[in-house]
C-alpha cells in the first residue's frame, strides 16, 4: 500500500473557526476539520473545495497552506492506513453548514478553545499556523511557538 494524499480546511468566519466531528471509525468521535482523499487529477485546492462542499455545504475562499500532519498505520487503535494531510487556512465565503454522513457534529470556536475537545493529533498547531495566515495570529501567539505549526 502507499501513502494516501489528503487534504483539510481551518475555516474562519468572524474570527471563528469550524470543527467537525467524525462519525465514523477509526476517528469515531474525534473533533477535527473538514476535509478527505484528493482524487487523481484534482488539484489541491480543487479537491479541497470539493471536499468542504461535500461534508459542510460551505463554499470557502483559501488563504494558503498551514502545514502538514502524517496519520501512519497504528494497528493497535485501529488505523491501518498511511496519510500525508496538507491542511489550509481559509475563510467561509457561502452557505449554513450541512453536514453529510461522514460527520454528526460542528461548533464554530474560538481559536484558542481547542482544549475543550477531543481533536485530531496536531490539530493545536495546524490552527496556530492557520491564524497567522488569515492575521489572526494574537489569539493563539501566546499558546503555541512558531514551530509548532508543522512547518
Amino acid at each position: 500500500m502507499r501513502p494516501q494524499l489528503a487534504v483539510s480546511a481551518a475555516i474562519f468566519h468572524n474570527d471563528r473557526l469550524l470543527l467537525v466531528r467524525r462519525a465514523r471509525k477509526p476517528a469515531l468521535g474525534v473533533w477535527t476539520l473538514p476535509g478527505g482523499r484528493v482524487e487523481f487529477g484534482e488539484s489541491l485546492h480543487q479537491a479541497l473545495n470539493r471536499e468542504v462542499q461535500e461534508e459542510t455545504g460551505l463554499t470557502i475562499e483559501i488563504a494558503g497552506l498551514a502545514g502538514y500532519r502524517e496519520g501512519l498505520p497504528r494497528p493497535d487503535r485501529g488505523q491501518g492506513g498511511h496519510y500525508v494531510i496538507l491542511p489550509f487556512a481559509a475563510h467561509w465565503l457561502s452557505g449554513d453548514v450541512k453536514l453529510n454522513d461522514e460527520l454528526d457534529d460542528f461548533r464554530w470556536i474560538a481559536p484558542d478553545g481547542l482544549e475543550d475537545f477531543k481533536t485530531t493529533e496536531g490539530l493545536a498547531g495546524i490552527v496556530a499556523s492557520a491564524c497567522r495566515l488569515i492575521g489572526l495570529g494574537d489569539k493563539l501567539s501566546a499558546l503555541l511557538p512558531p514551530q509548532a505549526a508543522g512547518i
